[in-house]
């Protein structure tokens, strides 16, 4: 939380500005910055302390599909991080998968291989906390979201809705994906 850690953000910070959702977990620190699972779930308890809800992202790459562990890989990141938090705490996460093979490559799982994935996401967490517990977290899938996919995942039963990556910078992309969203749920 304090201390001279250059090129960082402390949760803290975050909180000051007014944040109210957090990234943690997301393949590029995982990748690039080689945080752990032990990193991420400090990073997630540490957002909770500070009264903000963590977006815990998980997702398997191509390597793991090839070695039949794609599953395996998201419990475990799954499980390191809710086995960290009470099943009395205020702040329930929101799980964002996104298979590290569909980040940005105009890729993306086909929504019957997401709702399996968040599925199994949705049935870690309740081997955890218990199914009510679970059914309260919100699941997301990102991994090349756009105007012409949004509507197939936000159907299926687990998917609670997307985290928009690289169409959120676009303002008439988005706003095309927030379009569909709208159309779908009859809102």
């Amino acid at each position: 939380k304090f201390g001279a850690f250059t090129g960082e953000i402390s949760p803290i910070m975050l909180s000051e500005l007014g944040c109210s959702y957090v990234i943690c977990g997301h393949s590029e620190r995982r990748d690039i910055f080689n945080e752990n699972n032990e990193i991420i779930a400090k990073k997630v308890l540490s957002i909770i302390d500070e009264k903000m809800t963590p977006i815990l992202c998980v997702g398997e790459n191509e390597k793991d599909i090839k070695e039949g562990k794609a599953l395996l890989k998201i419990k475990t990141q799954i499980e390191s991080v809710f086995s960290k938090i009470s099943k009395n705490e205020k702040i329930i996460p929101v799980v964002a998968y996104e298979p590290v093979w569909a980040i940005g490559t105009g890729k993306s799982a086909t929504p019957e291989y997401a709702q399996k994935i968040a599925q199994n996401i949705r049935n870690y967490i309740a081997n955890i906390h218990g199914e009510t517990y679970a059914e309260s977290v919100r699941i997301l899938y990102g991994g090349s979201v756009n105007s012409l996919n949004i509507s197939d995942f936000i159907k299926e039963k687990d998917i609670d809705g997307a985290l928009i990556g690289g169409a959120s910078l676009d303002t008439a992309k988005f706003k095309e994906i927030y379009n569909k969203v709208i159309l779908t749920q009859g809102v």
